[in-house]
């Protein structure tokens, strides 16, 4: 898909566009609350080594697109395929098994543990492993190689959402699902968490990122979806979406000019 579009009215390019991808999501229908949807029939694709981008106002339904792809909430109608095959229903451990990792907005690391004990949390189901995905772990976060026995609660912010992502790629996923990673921190930190996604991106980990600081976000994206009342409003590349009048006007403000 060339530029920015808006997807509501038309289907035909996201359908003809999601053709092989990796993981896909068609008109999903869900909340948490029986009758109660916060999506409303959005859709979403990505592309193995892609980084997708999702932003929009607060209550858009962002962080819900990601839990209803997890399986931490039930699906009341659509799809969501990976790699072509149905996954509506699994448990989030299954999931981890097929290669999706998880990586929740709080409550993300375990503060009564050490580093190394939240690592190896995240390989729960292949333990044998751990030395061998630790040391993939720290070459994309080197900071983390001499504190493994550091209580994850003596962190700072920005450095406990490294341990969440780093316990998240210990399972070695195929596709990272990020929600907010930079609430709560610092520009300073903001700036470091979109560094790291953009390197844990190119180290071969597809990632869908839910952001609510959207100028950056577009910044580092290769695609992005605009939500809006849990129906997909733009979408396209990043720097497409970021620079759109329509967008700029109705989701980034004077942000985007800066």
């Amino acid at each position: 898909m060339s530029g920015t579009e808006s997807v509501g009215a038309d289907r035909s390019e996201h359908l003809k566009s999601a053709e092989g991808s990796l993981i896909r999501a068609d008109e999903l229908v869900a909340g948490y609350f029986t009758g109660v949807n916060i999506l409303q029939g959005t859709d979403l694709y990505i592309n193995e080594g892609e980084l997708v981008g999702i932003i929009g106002p607060n209550g858009a339904g962002k962080s819900t697109l990601l839990k209803a792809i997890f399986g931490l909430l039930k699906i009341t109608s659509g799809t969501v395929t990976l790699r072509g095959e149905d996954i509506v229903g699994l448990k989030a451990n299954e999931l981890v098994s097929r290669g999706i990792g998880f990586v929740p907005q709080t409550n993300n690391i375990f503060p009564s543990l050490t580093i190394a004990e939240n690592l190896q949390m995240g390989l729960y189901q292949n333990p044998g492993r751990f030395e061998e995905r630790f040391e993939f772990v720290v070459s994309l976060f080197p900071a983390l190689a001499d504190r493994r026995s550091q209580r994850a609660g003596s962190l700072s912010g920005g450095e406990r959402q490294m341990v969440a992502m780093a316990r998240a790629l210990m399972a070695e996923p195929a596709v990272l699902l990020l929600d907010e990673p930079s609430a709560g921190l610092s520009p300073a930190l903001q700036d470091e968490v979109f560094i790291l996604a953009r390197r844990i991106n190119r180290a071969g980990v597809s990632m869908i990122m839910v952001e609510q600081n959207a100028r950056r976000c577009l910044q580092i994206c290769d695609r992005g979806y605009v939500l809006d009342q849990g129906r997909n409003a733009y979408t396209g590349a990043g720097a497409d979406l970021l620079h759109d009048p329509k967008v700029i006007e109705l989701y980034l403000g004077t942000l985007a000019r800066v």
